[in-house]
């Protein structure tokens, strides 16, 4: 602009050179208020409040710039003035959660206390640590899947623990029962003679962090982990499919510990007899012969995860003993998992005095998944609204409560089919645990 003193143009630049700076940010808009631009300073400051969402100084500084200018008064100055050589300003906000020293933090949030709102309503259902070790359950799609790396990738083991699971304590606890506890403790597993290898089979509604656990059980083993989907195998070629899968396992054996983890597992294991192409059925075959054939002590140290919305799909061979024999049901999140999922896709959005505990008990059944779409609705409404009215505002409870009530769970059309299969397929009680669940729910 032609009208810009040459402080607001350097800035203007610094800013699109540093769009992470807050600090920066924060002094750009400022100027920018104090000189009465105050659409310009709104659209700092919200781009401010997406890095640094609690940022007193941020919600203070837009609180501002959404109030009409006052007819007559003149602009505040003293914020606008840029500190002299040398001098020493009032310090920039801190955006990795420190205060800094020399800036009276308790008076600045008791002078915006009445404008701006606390992010979350406090509440006696809040659980005290909600926001620590559960903050990130999925990933932001809500089903807990990252991104697919390539056949022969091999990830190094990361930093994911089944602590990073939000709720799902039942879980957690046939985990470390069945799958853990006998890999953590290796005297005990030369005693009784337990071999370092293993399967394991989550199933459940989509949606619902089964890949996510199977990276959290993968850090629990300090092991590499390598995600394999249908698209990583087949091949137009014939044998090259098998051979793609033999070459996998190869990669999970020479890199051991390494959980090799099976993504949709229906498709890559169907049943055979159902099959009319030889190249799957030979894809099927391989898997099994990967999982206990003759070379089956070289499967030391690997550790096999699979994960399915349709187990009764899956052929039955996959399922027996020495391969995938345990299996584990994956639910919707409970109350504590729904609240981390929210607080996790809240994290970088501008809230104000969101109540969890409302948005909790309304949104029983949903799946991860759900939950993010809860929370981009939401914003949506807030979006619009803001468009409509001129004024940017927070977005609130009642835009998560609009959200979640035109949102249904996506688990619904998957329990209405698995009850048909707990009812009348369950053979051998490899169901079990899906049929209390019904029960529970009265479902069944």
């Amino acid at each position: 602009m032609s009208d810009e003193s040459p402080l607001i143009r350097s800035l203007r630049a610094a800013v699109a050179a540093a769009p992470e700076d807050v600090p920066l940010r924060l002094h750009f808009a400022e100027l920018l208020l104090a000189e009465g631009r105050h659409d310009e300073a709104v659209t700092q400051a919200a781009v401010a409040l997406q890095h640094a969402p609690g940022d007193v100084a941020v919600r203070g500084l837009m609180v501002r710039a959404m109030q009409p200018p006052t007819v007559g008064t003149p602009p505040p100055a003293a914020t606008a003035t840029p500190p002299r050589a040398g001098a020493s300003a009032v310090p920039p906000p801190a955006t990795d959660g420190t205060q800094r020293p020399g800036f009276d933090w308790a008076a600045a949030e008791q002078e915006v206390a009445d404008v701006v709102g606390p992010r979350f309503a406090a509440g006696p259902t809040d659980p005290a640590d909600a926001g620590d070790a559960t903050e990130a359950p999925l990933t932001a799609d809500g089903s807990g899947d990252p991104a697919g790396a390539s056949a022969w990738d091999i990830d190094a083991p990361g930093d994911v623990r089944l602590a990073d699971v939000g709720g799902m304590q039942q879980v957690k606890d046939r985990l470390e029962a069945a799958f853990l506890a006998p890999m953590r403790n290796p005297e005990l597993r030369k005693l009784y003679g337990k071999s370092l290898r293993g399967g394991l089979l989550l199933y459940g509604p989509p949606g619902c962090g089964k890949t996510f656990i199977a990276r959290a059980v993968a850090g629990e083993l300090g092991a590499g982990f390598m995600s394999v989907s249908l698209s990583d195998i087949l091949d137009m070629y014939i044998g090259t499919s098998e051979k793609n899968l033999h070459d996998i396992f190869e990669a999970a054996r020479r890199q051991a510990p390494c959980v090799v983890f099976l993504d949709e597992l229906d498709a890559l294991g169907a049943k055979r007899s159902r099959m009319h192409h030889s190249g799957l059925r030979n894809v099927v075959n391989q898997l099994l012969t990967e999982l206990d054939g003759i070379n089956a002590a070289q499967n030391e140290g690997v550790f096999v995860l699979a994960a399915t919305n349709v187990p009764w799909d899956v052929d039955l061979a996959l399922r027996r003993p020495g391969r995938l024999d345990r299996t584990l049901l994956v639910l919707p999140p409970d109350a504590p998992a729904r609240e981390a999922i929210l607080r996790y896709h809240l994290r970088e959005r501008p809230i104000e005095s969101v109540d969890l505990a409302k948005i909790v008990k309304v949104t029983e059944d949903f799946s991860g998944a759900d939950l993010a779409h809860v929370c981009e609705s939401a914003a949506e409404y807030a979006l619009l609204d803001s468009v409509r009215s001129g004024t940017v505002r927070m977005i609130g409870t009642k835009d998560l409560l609009n959200a979640a009530k035109q949102i249904k769970p996506s688990s619904e059309s998957w329990f209405a089919s698995a009850r048909n299969v707990a009812m009348f397929a369950n053979d051998g009680g490899i169901y079990d645990d899906l049929v209390a669940y019904l029960k529970k729910k009265r479902k069944l």
